[in-house]
């Protein structure tokens, strides 16, 4: 079972700036992109759980290992929903965090 984001606010923490995705090859493709597409994997991973919980009957055939092959399903079904890019939620991440190592490594020069 999938657990629920926490509605406070994570502590601010240090982040190694080896930890960071960072642009590789001329095109740019590189770990940021796919960073991207894990956390709009997560995020719809986390929408599908919701609705999954929403459902307005009793399962007839329900059981944990029909459970957990939903959840199973569910995920691969978010990450293979993330990898087409049609939420625009990666492209939106990539694009903000391009931008903050563009300047950063404008200003590192």
């Amino acid at each position: 079972m999938m657990m629920p984001i926490s509605s406070t606010p994570a502590a601010p923490s240090f982040v190694p700036a080896s930890a960071t995705p960072t642009l590789t090859g001329g095109g740019g493709d590189g770990g940021l992109r796919k960073a991207a597409e894990q956390f709009e994997a997560v995020i719809l991973r986390q929408l599908m759980a919701s609705m999954r919980q929403a459902k307005l009957g009793d399962d007839m055939l329900g059981s944990s290992a029909t459970d957990n092959f939903r959840e199973m399903a569910d995920a691969r079904t978010a990450d293979s929903i993330a990898a087409m890019r049609q939420f625009g939620i990666a492209d939106m991440v990539e694009r903000q965090f391009r931008g903050r190592l563009s300047s950063t490594a404008g200003g590192v020069q």
